[in-house]
């Protein structure tokens, strides 16, 4: 069969295609969402009305449209559509058609090859993409749910628009969920079904902005909905009831590798250095219930302990450690709680990130300082020629001195007087700047006596 032999009508979708397929929007009337790219004036409005034949890459997270409106470009524009999943198909295929789609532009025929998920293509594998998005035989239209900035070679990219798409509210799958149960020729009209209050904005909560999500759990529901085989039944009608048993858990969107683990990660920390602890139980719990494995985040958690916490509250490193401890003995979900401890205390210490920015001065001055060699008065003399090279000579062993702290210099000669650790005000760190103060005067006093 060609490749370009003309595709079933969107019209005419088989009545046993799942309900969300079904249901896919035909045009951009039909299409919900995403009003910052397909409203009035909008950039991917105008860009389909123009007939723009760029290339372009939809980025988004599952369920939002991507497809969709790849689908409704080729009908608007009368281009042929081929659609490929980079997860099934070859790079070898898809040259094929890329050469076929070369001959049909010398007969006037368009066509988009539209790949989904586009981000499993490796380097090479996209770069085969360009020649052909150069000279305009195709319109490359990709999706992806990770960042094209990191996924997406700069060459390809470069030659493409990038259109962010967001989720769905709650109030868009809702009203895209009472439109399929109300459409007799896609929907579920013909089943006279109705929907108790706050039965369909349960399905929608949980679909987590994901339209394919809320489809799938109200096909669910309906059949629950309609089990019974009494003719004599009341009319069917889905209950909250039905909508929880139709969801059975719910699947939260969550990609270890992905950039969503990225951000998560990253709300948790920001969360727990602005001292939020119900922030922080909340970015903790989604990552657990969505499978992060529960000793990677014990040990983000280590983390913030040392470089937000640090030494204004040094008991919540032993604190994240403990937790860490917790969770290899007790597993999951038993140790979680262990781990919900420590991020509300994490998030409620006395916040400094002192120690954080001083070693970082540290390793700064190491890289860009020339690398002096230990001063002789901290070397150690084991051996006789040692001595007689005056190592050691002018040691003074702190103990042996009024107030246990000499006055001698510790850093190589061109850092003498650096100070990298500067504490703050914030809880114990108060208290180790009292004590820096009293070294100070101390050493000048003996400095002072000489």
């Amino acid at each position: 069969m060609s490749l370009f032999a003309p595709t079933p009508d969107q019209k005419t979708t088989h009545v046993a295609a799942p309900l969300a397929e079904r249901m896919r929007p035909r045009s951009l009337d039909e299409f919900l969402g995403q009003e910052h790219l397909i409203g009035p004036g909008k950039p991917l409005r105008v860009q389909i009305e123009r007939d723009d034949a760029s290339s372009m890459i939809f980025w988004g997270p599952p369920g939002v449209g991507k497809t969709t409106l790849a689908k409704i470009i080729a009908e608007t524009t009368q281009a042929t559509f081929i659609e490929f999943s980079a997860v099934l198909a070859g790079i070898k295929e898809i040259k094929q058609v890329m050469a076929d789609a070369e001959k049909a532009a010398s007969w006037g025929t368009r066509t988009i090859l539209f790949i989904d998920e586009i981000h499993r293509f490796n380097r090479a594998q996209q770069d085969a993409f360009l020649p052909w998005v150069e000279r305009g035989s195709i319109r490359l239209i990709g999706a992806t749910t990770e960042n094209p900035s990191f996924e997406i070679n700069s060459a390809l990219l470069s030659r493409c628009r990038v259109y962010t798409l967001q989720p769905l509210s709650d109030a868009q799958i809702v009203t895209l969920l009472q439109r399929a149960l109300t459409d007799p020729e896609r929907g579920l009209g013909a089943q006279h079904l109705t929907a108790d209050e706050g039965a369909l904005e349960l399905l929608a909560s949980y679909a987590s902005g994901d339209a394919r999500n809320g489809l799938n759990a109200l096909e669910v529901a309906a059949k629950l909905a309609t089990a019974s085989p009494d003719p004599s039944s009341p009319p069917p009608v889905i209950t909250r009831q039905i909508a929880t048993e139709a969801l059975q858990q719910r699947v939260l969107m969550y990609d270890k590798q992905g950039e969503e683990h990225y951000n998560l990660i990253s709300a948790l920390h920001k969360s727990v250095r602005n001292s939020d602890p119900d922030a922080s139980m909340y970015w903790l719990g989604r990552m657990l219930q969505a499978g992060e494995d529960p000793l990677y985040v014990a040990r983000r958690l280590v983390r913030m302990a040392v470089e937000d916490v640090g030494l204004a509250s040094p008991e919540a490193l032993h604190i994240a450690l403990a937790a860490r401890d917790t969770v290899d003995f007790l597993g999951s979900p038993e140790g979680d709680l262990a781990l919900a401890e420590a991020a509300v205390y994490l998030a409620l210490a006395p916040k400094s990130n002192a120690l954080y920015t001083g070693y970082s001065e540290v390793l700064s001055d190491i890289e860009t300082t020339r690398q002096e060699p230990v001063p002789l008065h901290l070397r150690n003399a084991p051996t006789k020629l040692m001595k007689e090279l005056d190592y050691g000579k002018g040691y003074e062993y702190a103990h042996d001195v009024e107030g246990r702290v000499a006055d001698m210099e510790c850093l190589p000669e061109s850092l003498r007087g650096r100070r990298y650790y500067h504490p703050t005000q914030e809880g114990r760190e108060k208290l180790l700047a009292q004590r820096m103060e009293e070294i100070r005067r101390i050493r000048e006093a003996k400095r002072d006596q000489k």
